[in-house]
């Protein structure tokens, strides 16, 4: 594969403006299919397999025309201090305005209060639901201004109202000032480490065509393949990241090439033969970690996976030929201008390989060091409550988390997450008569607080019963409530031949849960034994893919432990702008698990394919460490600081979920690049000798010899240059 590459980025270096102007052209086309293509379409959240999913189907199909998908506003109004809802003057506010609203555009119902005893027993609050035609996040701006000026007339009448519900829902952020801010100090680290504007600004450079081709793709082929706008948040955080990271280790390389006396041209051969293998099985591990989430079974987060492996892709097709056909304009102008003047000698020795001396001189005490720290971190994790957050995470300047803490207050915490219960009645001799037995035997459950009559569609074969629970939607007593009348299902089924289903929002999120609570050791066990193949290929070595998957794993669990510390205990919340805590994303671990672990095995890549380098051209077991770290341990840092930049820049983001992934991740990657890289990494290496690069005989020959660090290149001679070799000079 070395020579291979090797020969690509020559190819590139000398057809620089044809490998240019492709890229540009296939860029400039994509951008108009992007601009042409119909909108993407909702996705939804669809959780194929589960209970709630199977009842909302069977929903759909018994009350066609009930738009059960359709978005829903729930409009709270509160009385002033002293006064009642039910008062003449407030009551005909209330409905004026709930009447206000049955006009609105893709409004298919609104039914006052007082019709439908949605009235607080204490006579201060009271609230009406109104449905729409239309999903979440794609009303017309004509209905959701309707709904927000009814809101202030409510208000000007005198009246406090606050709008919950999803009808207000904005699309995900993705993209904006969090992309700026990575980017700002993305090129901050880069001047830094390269101490060259032009070596800084072509990582960057590559990095925004590679994101660019890549949102123009999810966006063209949004309306074929079903991708909507959250497809495309992932691989725009992944794709700026490893853009810039797979970037800087070429054009580092190709630096540390001229260093030694190489030809501009011959440096970009030999950059990408060595560091470009790093990168493409860097992306190889990133790109199985995120197809795999195809495993989960959600077609949501399967979707997010695929388009951000597909940008993943893109980066390295862009590091393997863009940067080094950019390189073939740069040229010696990529060094700093002492080196460019030869006044700047190599350094045999800098921060990389003093560190490397020390973590050998001290190899146990690094290892326990960095074990235990990373245990302590991942405390926290042992505490894990996963769920959804909704309307209760969101902060009090919202209108949706202040309908929400008037809900509570008036009605109890319940009410915000109602569980509706299906009654499919159809063929049981007397269907009234069972929907009856199935409301009583809920209604008696410990932690229900009411139950609505049974609500038939047309046909009579099925019918609704809301059931209000004592506790909010993210408490563990409503999930054994779900629980609980789920366990009476097959009693009522053998009594009144009824089969009884639990849906609705608060049980969705409940099944999401658990389904990706289950999913994650299958998952784990996939991407892991994948990846582990992968670096045994890469490294011809049992021991290393092993070591590198367990520090992974040390790194998640750590970071999971700060997720949990700072979104469910509050540590240190109000610094990052979470104002309620609560359960971690359910989603969470499994989408850390697969992101980070790609991300992990980048850094494992690059920096110990260099130290195996130097062991297979020669050098004693410390001797390479030592000579790896001086090399890469520099770029490695400033990979990683370019990672973190790029992740923390979404902390300012005000949607709790994507604030909670841009530390996660974070997080993630400042654990495992300086404590699991850069400090186990060496420690279990030094430790084990030569003894890390043992393969057994049989296995040896089984595996094809890809020859990652380029031992071919040191012996073949250098091809002919077919064009002049000082350009850029």
């Amino acid at each position: 594969m070395a020579t291979f590459l090797y020969r690509l980025g020559r190819w590139a270096f000398v057809r620089r403006r044809l490998v240019t102007l492709l890229w540009v052209a296939v860029l400039a086309v994509c951008g108009v299919l992007a601009a042409k293509a119909p909108a993407a379409p909702d996705d939804g959240f669809a959780m194929p397999g589960t209970e709630a999913q199977k009842a909302f189907d069977l929903m759909n199909e018994r009350f066609p025309g009930g738009h059960a998908d359709g978005a829903s506003a729930r409009l709270v109004f509160v009385a002033l201090s002293g006064q009642k809802i039910t008062a003449e003057p407030n009551q005909q506010a209330v409905e004026r305005t709930v009447a206000e609203l049955a006009h609105a555009d893709e409004v298919t119902g609104a039914v006052s209060p007082f019709k439908a005893n949605t009235v607080s027993k204490d006579g201060t609050t009271a609230y009406a639901t109104v449905s729409y035609s239309a999903k979440a996040g794609e009303l017309s701006k004509g209905a959701t201004d309707a709904l927000e000026q009814a809101a202030q007339h409510g208000r000007d009448a005198g009246l406090k109202v606050e709008v919950g519900g999803n009808a207000l829902m904005a699309k995900p952020e993705a993209g904006g000032s969090s992309e700026m801010i990575g980017m700002a100090l993305s090129a901050v680290v880069l001047v830094i480490t390269f101490g060259s504007l032009v070596a800084a600004g072509l990582p960057l450079l590559t990095a925004v065509i590679g994101v660019g081709l890549g949102m123009a793709l999810i966006t063209g082929l949004g309306s074929t393949l079903g991708l909507s706008s959250t497809t495309s948040t992932l691989a725009m955080m992944l794709g700026l990241a490893v853009g810039i990271d797979y970037a800087v280790f070429i054009v580092s390389r190709f630096r540390a090439e001229l260093a030694e006396g190489h030809t501009p041209q011959e440096a970009a051969g030999r950059a990408v033969g060595t560091a470009g293998s790093a990168v493409v099985f860097a992306g190889l591990t990133v790109v199985i970690a995120l197809a795999g989430l195809s495993v989960v079974g959600i077609p949501m987060l399967a979707k997010m996976g695929m388009a951000a492996a597909g940008t993943v892709v893109i980066a390295v097709l862009v590091a393997l030929t863009l940067v080094p056909a950019l390189l073939g304009f740069i040229g010696r102008r990529v060094l700093p201008r002492k080196a460019r003047k030869g006044t700047v000698q190599p350094k045999k020795e800098n921060g990389g390989s003093r560190w490397a001396k020390f973590v050998l001189r001290r190899p146990l005490a690094v290892l326990l060091g960095g074990v235990i720290g990373l245990g302590v971190l991942a405390a926290p994790a042992l505490d894990l409550r996963l769920g959804l957050p909704g309307d209760e995470s969101k902060p009090t300047s919202t209108t949706q988390r202040r309908a929400y803490d008037l809900l509570s207050e008036g009605f109890g915490p319940g009410f915000n997450g109602p569980l509706t219960v299906m009654v499919d009645v159809k063929g049981t001799p007397d269907p009234k008569a069972a929907a009856s037995e199935v409301a009583k035997t809920v209604s008696g459950l410990p932690g229900v607080v009411s139950v609505t009559p049974p609500m038939f569609n047309k046909a009579g074969d099925t019918a609704l019963l809301n059931a209000v629970p004592s506790t909010g939607p993210s408490a563990a007593e409503t999930k054994d409530l779900v629980q609980a009348i789920r366990g009476h299902a097959a009693g009522l089924k053998t009594t009144t031949g009824a089969t009884v289903l639990v849906s609705g929002t608060t049980a969705m999120n409940i099944d999401v849960s658990q389904k990706l609570t289950d999913a994650l050791v299958p998952y784990l066990a996939v991407v892991v034994g994948l990846a582990v193949v992968l670096l045994l290929v890469v490294f011809r070595s049992v021991l290393v893919p092993l070591k590198a998957a367990l520090g992974f794993l040390l790194s998640v669990a750590a970071a999971l432990g700060a997720v949990v510390a700072v979104f469910q205990w509050g540590w240190l919340a109000n610094l990052i702008g979470v104002e309620q805590t609560g359960p971690v994303m359910s989603m969470m671990p499994i989408f850390m698990v697969g992101v980070v672990f790609g991300l992990a095995m980048d850094y494992e890549v690059f920096l110990v394919t260099r130290i195996r380098e130097g062991f297979v051209h020669g050098e004693q077991p410390d001797e390479a460490i030592v000579t790896g770290f001086r090399h890469n341990a520099r770029v490695v840092t400033a990979a990683a600081f370019i990672m973190i930049a790029v992740f923390a820049g979404f902390i300012g983001m005000g949607e709790p979920m994507i604030k909670m992934m841009g530390l996660g991740l974070a997080a993630a990657v400042a654990f495992d690049a300086f404590v699991v890289r850069m400090a186990i990494v060496p420690a279990v290496l030094a430790l084990l000798g030569r003894r890390a690069w043992w393969l057994p005989r049989w296995l040896d020959r089984l595996i094809p010899d890809i020859d990652v660090e380029g031992s071919k290149l040191q012996t073949a001679a250098p091809e002919p240059a077919p064009v002049r070799e000082s350009v850029g000079v």
